[in-house]
């Protein structure tokens, strides 16, 4: 078993205790699988940076794996030439400007939360169900031009039994075939089978309609492979539509609910963050040239990403016989990159458990190693939507904490967990009161 079950029930903690008690580069045995912790960011530039070729992803398009069970062959789950193909044929989609273009859809998703949230003042809310409700009508709206906000009741809660399967079975070297009728198996069946109804009604919508759109679902169904002359399959649309919907919502939704958690317990911040909004905005609706005057509220934002980054580690899997640090690792090695050691490493945060979003401000003048925080990677792979996150947190946050004030439920314990993303482990109960 090795370290199998410890690291299963409390992965954050072990990362945690590991990089303190034993180092930057840790040895330890997953079952059979000989596994090794990095915490550090020149281990990983050199493994993201400098060896991309000696550490790939663990892609098994034959017998997927983990993540690979939900969104098959996808831009996040594939490797190799299927991936390059791919990243090729939906860059184009997150590039800077047309991501800019996308904002006001974003602005109308949060509006639609403050409609919803009209009759909620002072009382209780889940805000990390509210996060993800948001996120994904914001997905839906900019990538497949409909807001599915209506089918969020059965599709998240869907979208939640995969990830959370996906993540089990990753480490768990006897897990059951899928063919094996067991309580787990059968609610993984049956909530990818509501998704895919879902995804392949959208394209079936879409190839038998005439209008055009402008967004990922339209560019995807008229791209052509440009060594092959081909388009993509029914099959291989719902891959990377499943990918953009499930990762794009999941993680921004998880960074924004530990946001809301962070300024609960910090009043000075959200004082700070309500000043900036009152002198920028003067109580209109902000719009996407003011993320780039909202200083201080994209800075709360990136410090929550570094205290709580949505994926806590990155894998890879050593493709030959290499080293990182000077240690040897053997080919099949799985290398596990502890975002969220880095991310609070003594070495390059002081007071690195604290939440300080001045080290993020141009007036911190703080210069730190560029892998110090990374919360969409590094490298080749660095997340495509990194920009499109990156407007979307900012703009939500000065929509909602202009309008509203949220404070912890009382008597209420956040605890985080890992289902692939980092999110709370009970929800995230919050009190929301009215400011304006």
């Amino acid at each position: 078993m090795g370290h199998l079950w410890e690291f299963k029930q409390h992965p954050l903690a072990i990362m945690a205790a590991w990089r303190r008690e034993y180092g930057d580069l840790v040895h330890f045995r997953l079952g059979t699988r000989s596994c090794y912790l990095i915490s550090h960011p020149d281990l990983a530039e050199e493994a993201l940076l400098h060896k991309p070729d000696d550490f790939g992803k663990i892609y098994h398009p034959d017998k997927p794996t983990g993540l690979g069970l939900v969104l098959g062959n996808g831009l996040l789950t594939s490797d190799g030439p299927v991936w390059k193909k791919n990243r090729r044929l939906i860059q184009p989609v997150f590039h800077r400007q047309r991501v800019t273009a996308m904002a006001h859809e974003m602005v109308a998703a949060g509006k639609e939360l403050l409609q919803r949230w009209e009759n909620l003042d002072a009382q209780p809310v889940d805000v990390a169900v509210e996060m993800m409700k948001i996120t994904l009508d914001v997905i839906t709206r900019t990538m497949f031009s409909a807001s599915l906000l209506h089918e969020v009741g059965h599709l998240a809660p869907a979208l939640d039994t995969l990830l959370r399967y996906a993540f089990r079975s990753f480490h768990n070297p006897f897990r059951l075939p899928l063919w094996v009728p067991t309580p787990g198996n059968r609610a993984f069946q049956e909530a990818k089978a509501s998704v895919d109804r879902l995804i392949y009604g959208l394209i079936s919508e879409r190839r038998h309609g005439r209008d055009r759109y402008n967004d990922l679902l339209d560019h995807l169904l008229h791209a052509v492979d440009e060594d092959t002359g081909l388009g993509l399959s029914d099959d291989q649309l719902r891959d990377e539509l499943l990918t953009i919907a499930a990762a794009g919502h999941e993680t921004t939704a998880n960074a924004l609910s530990w946001t809301w958690y962070l300024l609960a317990a910090h009043h000075d911040v959200r004082a700070r963050l309500y000043d900036e909004l009152a002198h920028i905005l003067h109580s209109r609706t902000p719009v996407i040239e003011d993320v780039s005057r909202l200083v201080y509220t994209r800075a709360v934002f990136e410090e929550a990403l570094r205290l709580y980054p949505p994926a806590p580690a990155l894998q890879r899997k050593a493709l030959r016989d290499t080293s990182l640090g000077g240690c040897p690792i053997n080919a099949g090695s799985l290398v596990i990159i502890a975002l969220w050691n880095i991310h609070r490493h003594p070495e390059f945060w002081t007071e690195p458990d604290a939440f300080q979003p001045d080290r993020f401000t141009a007036a911190a003048g703080t210069t730190f190693h560029r892998l110090a925080w990374m919360p969409f990677g590094a490298g080749h792979r660095t997340c495509i939507g990194n920009h499109f996150a990156m407007i979307e947190g900012p703009l939500l946050l000065a929509l909602i904490a202009q309008r509203y004030e949220l404070d912890l439920a009382p008597h209420y314990h956040v605890e985080p967990e890992v289902a692939v993303t980092v999110r709370p482990k009970h929800g995230l109960k919050m009190i929301v009161r009215r400011r304006v």
